[in-house]
């Protein structure tokens, strides 16, 4: 539901009565940082495919024999498991930081805006995760918040940047978004580590532009907030 602070609002809040923005500038630090540990994540996650490329596939077949059967893994096979689980939990540090601060964003660009954003609010979730939208909901979310905080200011190329290398990453399969297991992607690495190099530098570039994103978009709002409310900082609500 939108709220009805229009331009009016806006001009008591400038003459001495402070907005009641939300915080973007320290959630916007952390989702950054969010997305840099992501980042750093996939990179230790290609170094690990690369040494089982170079280590080569153990006399005794791929981990997943098929029919049920896994041989014991090897210690090298066994750390690669131990660096996916620990990219898996900076990638939820990640979203949770992530969306937090797109949430803050929608809200201060509402006020600023005087109008409903683009997308309901499920969407800022959902959209990441139901398939067909989630290929163009997360980046118009970002995009309509910006544009309602810097109106004729062009989107920040960093933003399609991100957006552009996320899908990469997720539509080759073994990005973030990825249906085989680990020892599938073991086999993999085995095989055909390229591809999966690929996947990954996609996702470790799409981590680095979305950090970029976050603090172009970020700065835009802040510049907004401040011609707003004079000369008066946001508080954090």
């Amino acid at each position: 539901m939108a709220h009805e602070d229009g331009p009016g609002a806006r001009e008591g809040w400038a003459a001495g009565q402070e907005a009641p923005y939300r915080d973007v500038r320290v959630t916007g630090r952390l989702a950054a940082a969010g997305l840099l540990l992501a980042g750093a994540a996939w990179v230790v996650r290609g170094a690990w495919e690369t040494r089982l490329a170079l280590a080569g596939e153990p006399g005794s077949g791929p981990p997943d024999q098929g029919e049920g059967v896994h041989r014991p893994l090897t210690a090298l096979e066994d750390s690669y498991h131990l660096v996916t689980s620990v990219g898996g939990v900076a990638v939820l540090v990640c979203a949770v930081l992530f969306l937090s601060w797109v949430v803050r964003l929608r809200d201060n660009a509402r006020l600023l805006s005087g109008r409903p954003p683009r997308y309901a609010g499920i969407w800022v979730y959902a959209g990441w995760i139901v398939p067909v939208v989630n290929l163009w909901f997360p980046r118009g979310i970002v995009a309509d918040a910006f544009r309602g905080s810097a109106p004729g200011r062009p989107l920040p190329a960093s933003v399609n940047v991100w957006w552009g290398l996320w899908l990469l990453g997720m539509l080759s399969g073994v990005g973030i978004v990825y249906e085989d297991s680990t020892d599938e992607i073991i086999a993999r690495a085995y095989t055909e580590v390229w591809p999966l190099l690929a996947s990954d530098a996609a996702v470790v570039g799409a981590a680095v532009a979305g950090a970029f994103a976050v603090r172009a978009v970020t700065a835009a709002q802040l510049a907004r907030m401040r011609q707003a409310t004079g000369p008066r900082s946001p508080q954090p609500v």
